[in-house]
């Protein structure tokens, strides 16, 4: 899951509630660097408010790269004034 802040979380979804708010077992963030391999930071069972997400997903963990790194950031959005 992405959360609002842009954190990834990763972990064995064991329940929910009608708000949204998650609760996960063996959670841990994954931190993505433009120079370093994947960093697993972990969290253990974790409670996350459902006013805080943004994706939820199911993913295959044969398929994760921790060799992959970090995309260079996107340009800055200038707003016009009209």
């Amino acid at each position: 899951m992405v959360t609002s802040d842009g954190r990834i979380i990763m972990g064995k979804l064991v329940g929910h509630d009608q708000v949204q708010n998650l609760i996960l077992n063996d959670a841990h963030e994954r931190v993505y660097s433009s120079d370093e391999p994947v960093e697993h930071v972990p969290l253990g069972l974790y409670v996350i408010r459902g006013d805080n997400l943004c994706i939820v997903a199911e993913y295959e963990e044969s398929k994760l790269d921790d060799e992959q790194r970090a995309p260079f950031p996107l340009p800055t959005v200038q707003q016009q004034q009209f």
